[in-house]
């Protein structure tokens, strides 16, 4: 539909710091976090109500409405910006750079060394899946569930199933804009698999303005992928056992600044329950017909060296925008976190 707005007057787009339906209430708070004024109330008086009168009441004022107006998280403030994304392959004002996961659980901005280990490796077991949230978990508790996006995520970082790679402190503020894109190459011993990837604002340690973040693992982008449809959506097909192959998935869009001081975290494991049914790890036609002997362990492995790397894409500029008293580096960039063989 964008393609075809050649006047920027028909199609606009608005994201908030709300959960579902969060822009009919109060916006001051989202779980933990806490905004400058509600966030809500801003959007429904500042574009939504103006857009409406213009559109409705007669002799109304011509609205100013922003082709995108874009909550950005981390500096908690509004954007209103002439597009959306800001870093994409074609047609943006940025183009993607990678970022790797690196051997010894590290991410960083320059590709691993060749000679290092190739992959880490851990035991998914379905009889013990990941939870979504801290247990227990009850299916009627409707305010966990509102707040389950921004749970902290340190409730699993220190399981032997869950991969856990971690930034060194960052000392600039870093911007990401757009839709993370996930380009893993892993293997399994199964025949099928989940792999769930996160990307995460880990907050430091001690945050006198804030004690109850003090550590907080803040999830900014999450999304799943069943290893089946690697090929096709339409045609799964059983995993090869032991075969290294590509799963490329795009995680919701964000608006996010890493802060100087935090780090920046990716998980990776292979269920997410029960938010997400579990998958057996041996390939059935129909998951939801599977028999208590399909439900098997199998062993994961994710390749980061050697002819296989892990990476993640932005593009750098130098800007003066940000908090007062900052010169920062700011990134307008969609952030990838991708396999791409060795080329």
């Amino acid at each position: 539909m964008e393609p075809k707005d050649s006047g920027h007057d028909l199609n606009f787009l608005a994201l908030g710091p709300w959960r579902h339906s969060g822009v009919n209430y109060d916006g001051t708070t989202l779980g933990p976090l806490k905004f400058e004024g509600n966030t809500a109330l801003q959007f429904r008086r500042e574009v939504m109500q103006p857009f409406l009168d213009e559109h409705l009441k007669d002799g109304a004022p011509k609205a100013d409405t922003p082709a995108a107006f874009v909550f950005e998280t981390g500096t908690n403030v509004w954007r209103r910006l002439a597009r959306w994304p800001l870093s994409c392959e074609s047609g943006c004002d940025s183009t993607p750079q990678q970022l790797y996961l690196e051997p010894g659980f590290g991410l960083g901005f320059g590709a691993p060394a060749r000679n290092a280990a190739a992959f880490d490796e851990y035991v998914s077991d379905p009889a013990k899946p990941v939870p979504y949230i801290p247990r227990p978990v009850h299916l009627q508790d409707t305010p966990a569930w509102q707040r389950w996006l921004v749970t902290d995520q340190r409730s699993v970082a220190d399981r032997t199933d869950v991969l856990t790679y971690l930034s060194e402190v960052l000392t600039a503020p870093l911007h990401i804009g757009g839709a993370p894109v996930v380009n893993l190459f892993a293997s399994t011993s199964g025949t099928d698999s989940d792999w769930v990837v996160k990307l995460i604002d880990v907050y430091p340690e001690e945050m006198p303005s804030d004690p109850p973040l003090g550590g907080y693992q803040l999830p900014v982008g999450m999304d799943i992928f069943r290893g089946r449809y690697r090929e096709s959506l339409v045609h799964p097909s059983p995993i090869p056992p032991g075969k290294v192959e590509r799963y490329r998935f795009a995680l919701p869009h964000v608006n996010h600044v890493f802060l100087p001081g935090h780090r920046i975290m990716v998980q990776i494991q292979s269920s997410w329950f029960p938010l997400y049914d579990r998958n057996p790890q041996t390939y059935v036609a129909n998951i939801f017909f599977a028999k208590a002997g399909d439900y098997r362990k199998a062993t994961q492995r994710v390749f980061h060296t050697g002819a296989r790397r892990v990476s993640s894409i932005c593009r750098w500029s130098e800007s003066a925008e940000g908090p007062p008293g900052w010169r920062w580096r700011r990134s307008s960039c969609r952030k990838s976190i991708s396999s791409c063989s060795g080329a």
